[in-house]
């Protein structure tokens, strides 16, 4: 087949621009489908419905694992039509590899692996039925919202890796303190800095669930302040996405303008 038949497959296949009709229609079944999918998952745990419908889950569910392995298999395929993806073998082994194209992939295996692995085992049927649940990000691809997020992280990554070691390191160095300040061999919660981490989410976070809390004034006088700096420290990674989404959209704006012009 003519690599400017592959080109147009693809293109189809890819988010639609305003003037492609075919391609717009094929977005909005693969994007119904995939929010149809996350409404399987999560309303089949009710077991009075799961008990009623079950087979016609499972019918949705073939049905959903022919189209997106169609689809993989075609993008598989038509790839070789991109520069960086133009060998015929090793091409297509390095699109195996994107992002993109691994997400295709985990949208379908947890119907394939169950032929491969052991029904009886029913955590690995639940992980297998959770692990559907990735079919989500296939909306990256067609979601020019989606889209917009993932351009933001990707360009502010090197920020948000900073502030995300900053969390981590105070995350470390506060429970280190409070497990030598309120250690006791009887004392639930501060038995190793490991299980003292849990007390150091709850209060970075301030969600404070209250199962584990210091007693002593100096380990009370440690949680305030800590409490106080998670505030600011979480605040951190939440001021460079907004920075990153004004940044980028500003961008955009100056980029539509300039085609209108």
């Amino acid at each position: 087949m003519s690599k400017a038949t592959k080109r147009k497959i693809l293109k189809t296949l890819d988010r639609a621009e305003e003037a492609d009709t075919l391609s717009k229609r094929f977005d909005m079944l693969i994007t119904t489908l995939i929010l149809l999918n996350v409404a399987a998952v999560i309303i089949e745990t009710v077991d009075s419905i799961h008990d009623q419908y079950s087979l016609y889950f499972h019918y949705f569910e073939v049905f959903s694992v022919v189209v997106f392995s169609i689809e993989y298999v075609i993008r598989l395929w038509a790839c070789t039509v991109l520069e960086k993806y133009k060998h015929p073998v090793f091409g297509r082994i390095k699109y195996m590899f994107s992002a993109s194209a691994i997400i295709d992939l985990l949208a379908i295996l947890p119907f394939y692996l169950p032929f491969v692995l052991n029904h009886s085992d029913g955590r690995i049927v639940r992980i297998l039925r959770l692990a559907r649940l990735v079919r989500i990000f296939k909306l990256g691809r067609y979601s020019q919202a989606l889209t917009l997020i993932s351009d933001v992280i990707r360009k502010r990554r090197e920020e948000l890796i900073v502030s995300l070691t900053l969390l981590i390191i105070m995350l470390i160095f506060a429970s280190t303190l409070m497990y030598y300040i309120e250690y006791e061999p009887d004392k639930p919660g501060f038995q190793s800095i490991p299980e003292t981490m849990w007390w150091g989410v709850a209060t970075l976070t301030t969600v404070g669930y209250g199962d584990v809390y210091p007693v002593t004034a100096l380990g009370k006088l440690l949680g305030a302040a800590i409490a106080i700096m998670g505030v600011g420290l979480f605040a951190l990674p939440a001021g460079i996405v907004a920075a990153g989404f004004e940044s980028e959209l500003r961008n955009r704006n100056k980029k539509n303008k300039g085609q209108d012009e």
